[in-house]
């Protein structure tokens, strides 16, 4: 089927339906253009939450949304924002972090980790275990009960790494919910994705490109293996269970596929998904696509029931 028509129009009205450009933008155009369409497409009102408040933690930035009534012993979520370890921030993915308290009755923790190329790999995936590892021994002060991690694109692929860690560390994870998910930065990957949608579709493959350069800066060998690759991990056998889910028009698709089926493979409870007429991004378009939405929904009501089922 063709782009989802509320999407393609919104793509349009902003400006970001043309050919990718001949020279990669600079880095504060990015950020810019980032914050500018996903600021422009979330929620508005915003999500009713009980409470939201920032604050630090390790050092790092972090916003705290939390039901506003709160079960005993809540769901935690720890959630890692898209933006190709690039762009994003906790205002980008806002509307996200809100839809999930509210409608998980979880408290969530959104990471602001530190970005490339300022800070390359590893720096913002040790943020990311920072603060999950303090959130895990400090969990009387968020919801109380089981802990997740959530995120979705670049972040998606740093709450796989995550759940990989605290599962070598023997540290019990209740679920992962990774939306197209980043799980493939090898030279060698060869998804059909990166060629069938390589431009045309928001997200384009040089753009892909461009982040993993700047993301792993001089650091190229560490593409071939976990945490920067979870797809290349040796194991996938006893992680956390997952709900994955890729747009059909995205570059990142079929990696993300990909290791829905690694999970499966290795007897991890996996609920997969390939949503026809999706972009990658769609979870930040919920508020503004019907399709968007309904695929958000299943896929936050079944992370959901595996939160429940774990706790």
């Amino acid at each position: 089927m063709p782009m989802d028509s509320e999407i393609a129009a919104l793509l349009k009205q902003y400006g970001v339906d043309g050919p990718a450009p001949a020279e990669p933008p600079t880095v504060a155009d990015m950020r810019a253009g980032n914050r500018t369409l996903s600021l422009a497409v979330a929620p508005d009102p915003p999500i009713a939450v009980g409470e939201v408040g920032d604050d630090r933690i390790a050092g790092v930035p972090v916003r705290t949304y939390r039901p506003e009534t709160p079960a005993p012993a809540a769901p935690t979520v720890v959630f890692f924002h898209g933006g190709g370890f690039v762009v994003g921030d906790l205002d980008t993915h806002d509307g996200v972090c809100r839809r999930l308290c509210r409608d998980l009755g979880a408290v969530v923790v959104s990471v602001g980790y530190r970005l490339a190329p300022e800070f390359p790999f590893p720096s913002g995936f040790d943020d990311c275990v920072a603060v999950t590892s303090h959130v895990a021994e400090a969990i009387g002060e968020y919801g109380g009960g089981v802990l997740g991690v959530a995120g979705d694109s670049a972040g998606g692929g740093l709450a796989a790494g995550v759940a990989l860690a605290f599962r070598d560390e023997g540290r019990p994870l209740a679920a992962q919910l990774l939306a197209y998910p980043s799980t493939d930065l090898s030279p060698g990957r060869s998804h059909a994705s990166l060629t069938e949608n390589a431009t045309g579709y928001l997200l384009t493959t040089a753009e892909v490109e461009n982040d993993i350069a700047l993301y792993l800066g001089e650091m190229r060998a560490a593409a071939d293996f976990p945490p920067a690759s979870p797809l290349l991990a040796t194991s996938h056998a006893d992680l956390a269970p997952a709900v994955i889910g890729c747009g059909e028009y995205d570059p990142l698709r079929d990696e993300g596929l990909a290791y829905a089926d690694a999970l499966t493979a290795a007897g991890v409870t996996v609920h997969k998904h390939r949503y026809p007429g999706l972009i990658h991004g769609f979870l930040n378009f919920a508020a503004r696509s019907k399709a968007a939405d309904a695929a958000v929904t299943e896929m936050f009501r079944e992370y959901g029931e595996l939160l429940a089922r774990s706790g």
